[in-house]
């Protein structure tokens, strides 16, 4: 199986991609204000999180040994260290998740919904 890096808080982690529905990778910058990017992948979200964030960085606002190091890991396409390297450096966390899934109107049927919803735990608990 194909594995590949993630970052959870600050923490790269390796997993395994899901295969059962279809789905979105999204990620939540933890700064003021709080940013959201949403892609079809995690590849994907990974350059966005390089091009949006890391690459729009004042390199005047981090220290210059962050800079050298986020810079010799873009030079390498090594972006999941660009963005370690840039969490440490300016202390904001981004939450990564790999997949969420996106819900289709066919597994909540309008005309099934609500007579469903009676079976429900909040309902047989």
């Amino acid at each position: 199986a194909l594995l590949v890096p993630f970052l959870v808080s600050g923490r790269r982690r390796i997993l395994a991609p899901s295969k059962q529905r279809v789905g979105v990778a999204y990620a939540v910058v933890r700064d003021d204000p709080p940013a959201v990017f949403l892609a079809d992948d995690l590849e994907i979200l990974t350059r966005v999180l390089v091009n949006e964030v890391v690459g729009k960085t004042d390199p005047a606002t981090l220290p210059k040994h962050a800079v050298e190091e986020i810079r010799e890991a873009l030079l390498a396409q090594q972006w999941d260290d660009a963005v370690t390297v840039w969490m440490d450096a300016t202390n904001v966390t981004i939450d990564i998740y790999p997949h969420l899934p996106v819900h289709r109107s066919a597994e909540v049927p309008e005309d099934l919904f609500g007579s469903a919803m009676q079976f429900s735990r909040i309902f047989t608990g």
